[in-house]
């Protein structure tokens, strides 16, 4: 609760009434208030000081190091898959994201190629060495994906499904956790809430833009929640600029802004020919435009007191 707001409630005249300005003597004026405590805990710094680091095969997020997670948004075949894999393998990334069960806006744009897409996630994992996520959306995603992946990913659409997300935790995997596309910050919190409250405090943040007024980007990447989930929360936290903007040319600066605003990695959406992907290629970068970002985020992590360590290096 602010100051002003503290301060309004103990004026004198406070809560009297409007008719012409008479008081009554049963008012009285409230001589203290107190800031409600947040419906969650678990998920607060002020729980667990330290911060939380979220192991996903190996990779470690939430440390020191930078994690950039990178990939098309939907498994589209064995052939581009491996493409992206081994592209995003080489210029740096830590994991592969793809697709196998899509939440599209319209029935009839491409949703995913479901389990089978799966099995290839898999295999671009041996192939290039990187752990996968991807994103469930019911039950049975959410076992499939269990046996096949290494980090489950609740979208933007449903982040307020709260069973669903004591599902995900029940597996014991890791959880990459989307702001829902207008949650507020507590809403954001309550869902993690939900997670650990499951017995599974693996848990990632993602910022991925909010719905405003603004119809120049696809969403508006709101990195005010960076550093305020900082303070707040032990929990790692990323933004996706892919989704941020929903403009391929915008990625970039978004990215870097996220890391300078403190963010702990990056979801970035990169499509070996993009002009030719079946799910968000106007906002997916291509091999060397992932590559110059990557190498870009390398040059500026030491200024911030982060790594970000190319391959070979």
């Amino acid at each position: 609760m602010s100051r002003d707001y503290k301060k309004s409630l103990t004026e004198p005249g406070f809560g009297t009434p409007s008719d012409g300005g008479h008081s009554h003597s049963s008012v009285r004026s409230v001589e203290q208030a107190y800031a409600a405590e947040p419906s969650y805990h678990k998920v607060l710094r002020r729980t667990r000081p330290a911060n939380t680091i979220v192991a996903v095969r190996g990779v470690a997020i939430g440390g020191k190091e930078l994690t950039v997670i990178a990939g098309p948004c939907a498994v589209e075949s064995p052939h581009q898959l491996i493409a992206a894999a081994e592209k995003a393998a080489a210029s740096g990334a830590h994991l592969l994201r793809g697709g196998a069960f899509k939440l599209r806006t319209s029935p009839y744009a491409f949703s995913g190629l479901g389990e089978p897409a799966l099995k290839l996630l898999a295999e671009a994992r041996r192939v290039s060495g990187l752990p996968v996520v991807t994103e469930v959306v019911d039950e049975e995603s959410v076992l499939l994906a269990a046996a096949n992946v290494d980090m489950l990913q609740i979208g933007t659409r449903n982040m307020h499904n709260y069973v669903l997300l004591k599902q995900a935790a029940a597996t014991g995997k890791p959880i990459l956790l989307k702001r829902g596309m207008a949650a507020t910050l507590d809403e954001f919190l309550n869902a993690a809430e939900y997670i650990m409250n499951a017995g599974n405090d693996q848990i990632v943040l993602c910022e991925r833009g909010i719905r405003t007024f603004s119809d120049f980007t696809r969403n508006t990447l709101d990195l005010n929640i960076v550093p305020a989930l900082k303070l707040l929360s032990h929990l790692p936290i990323i933004t996706d600029p892919s989704h941020g903007t929903g403009r391929r040319e915008l990625v970039s600066p978004m990215a870097k802004a996220s890391i300078a605003a403190g963010a702990d990695g990056v979801l970035l959406e990169m499509h070996p020919d993009p002009e030719k992907a079946l799910s968000d290629g106007y906002q997916s970068l291509d091999p060397e435009e992932f590559a110059e970002l990557v190498s870009d985020m390398a040059r500026l992590a030491p200024a911030l007191g982060r790594t970000l360590t190319l391959r070979g290096q």
